[in-house]
């Protein structure tokens, strides 16, 4: 659509193609081997973010043992400090794995008062509460990474759920954005993983579920939205709500960020939006510019915790509200999201659908005053007891 390509799921044949250079011919190919050293390049110009709130010590030291050693780490926390101090617990934990890995990680707190002066030296002051901190959500997290990311100067910016019992899946998926970079170089990316499966226990065996409940509804409404403009039914949208994804460096600061669990979608909405040649062009939606989002299959199952229904309805309520309050959302696919989420049970009381928050692209943000408040959190001795770079 317009200046927006999206690609169906990419599989991987192979988990690790070893070293050495690439066969000939294998350009023209169906099947690209990519060699270690390629992806290890990669994975040197990339920052992986972690948002974490009062996930299990355990599940955050797993994921983080998952992250390829060339990658450049930060945890964003926004765990309670009273009455027990969950904050320090977690800096306590990663600083002993990094004791021993030397991993490169920065740990910041979501809360900081100097995160905060940042953002408002930066004029970005959309993102503090009425406490004049930052306020509270997964989004703002992301965005607090985005931007000391960018203060690191790499090239790419990744996301990684803290709840994953699988370290083995989450170095699959920092594998899986370097290839996709590598593959993509130089394009605007956005690179997302659809999981291989979801297992859950049904009758006391694993059923390796293919979709959770929220992930089938964003999706099946996010191709209802392409099919609308393009004429055709399609299906070509298997990550609405991927947790799991990456950006390169100039897609992540141009785009705008939606609030709660509409973060997800949104970069789908927003592209569509901005680069669909549906709407008219704004500043920044540059039609000559060709913006890629690749989807990659991948191999490990995705274990997580589980974080109740409430959660789940949650979910369901912010991906659909982000596309339902679109200006590209027709009246009949806003009919149909309206009976969706009914029928889910997922309405509030008065049955009205919320507007997110969206916040403003990151493009107008100061990073220079940013980094005169706040930028010395960079170089603060780490957990791991050696500086940060």
């Amino acid at each position: 659509m317009g200046a927006v390509r999206i690609y169906g799921p990419q599989k991987v044949y192979e988990l690790d193609a070893g070293p050495g250079d690439s066969a000939p011919g294998d350009e023209d190919g169906v099947v690209r081997r990519l060699p270690a050293e390629a992806l290890y390049a990669v994975q040197r110009e990339m920052v992986v973010v972690v948002p974490v709130k009062s996930e299990r010590l355990k599940l955050i030291e797993g994921v983080l043992v998952g992250i390829p050693q060339p990658c450049s780490v930060i945890v964003v926390s926004n765990s309670p400090r009273s009455p027990i101090d969950r904050f320090y617990l977690e800096q306590d934990s990663i600083g002993n794995l990094c004791q021993f890995t030397r991993k490169r990680v920065m740990v910041v707190h979501q809360k900081d008062p100097e995160v905060a002066a940042g953002f408002a030296a930066a004029g970005y002051g959309e993102i503090l509460g009425e406490d004049g901190l930052v306020r509270d959500g997964k989004a703002e997290g992301m965005i607090v990474g985005t931007v000391f990311a960018q203060l690191l100067g790499k090239r790419y910016v990744a996301f990684v759920d803290a709840d994953n019992y699988l370290p083995g899946a989450v170095h699959e998926y920092i594998r899986e954005f370097a290839g996709a970079f590598l593959l993509n170089e130089g394009d605007p990316l956005c690179a997302r993983i659809s999981w291989h499966s979801k297992p859950k226990v049904v009758e006391q065996a694993l059923y390796f579920a293919k979709w959770g409940r929220s992930s089938r509804q964003c999706n099946r409404v996010l191709n209802m939205l392409v099919s609308h403009y393009t004429g055709f039914e399609t299906d070509i949208i298997r990550t609405g709500n991927a947790g799991e994804h990456a950006l390169s460096m100039d897609l992540a600061m141009s785009m705008p960020y939606a609030t709660g669990y509409a973060v997800e979608p949104y970069h789908y909405v927003h592209l569509l939006e901005e680069y669909g040649g549906v709407l008219p062009q704004t500043e920044h939606g540059d039609m000559r510019r060709l913006v890629k989002v690749c989807q990659i299959e991948s191999r490990n199952p995705h274990f997580h915790a589980n974080k109740g229904e409430a959660h789940v309805e949650e979910m369901m309520l912010g991906s659909l509200a982000t596309i339902y309050h679109s200006p590209l959302c027709p009246d009949s696919l806003r009919e149909e999201i309206s009976v969706t989420l009914q029928q889910l049970g997922c309405l509030p009381a008065d049955g009205s659908i919320p507007q997110v928050r969206i916040y403003p692209n990151l493009s107008r943000l100061n990073v220079g005053a940013f980094a005169g408040k706040a930028g010395e959190i960079t170089t603060r001795r780490p957990v791991g007891g050696r500086q940060f770079a």
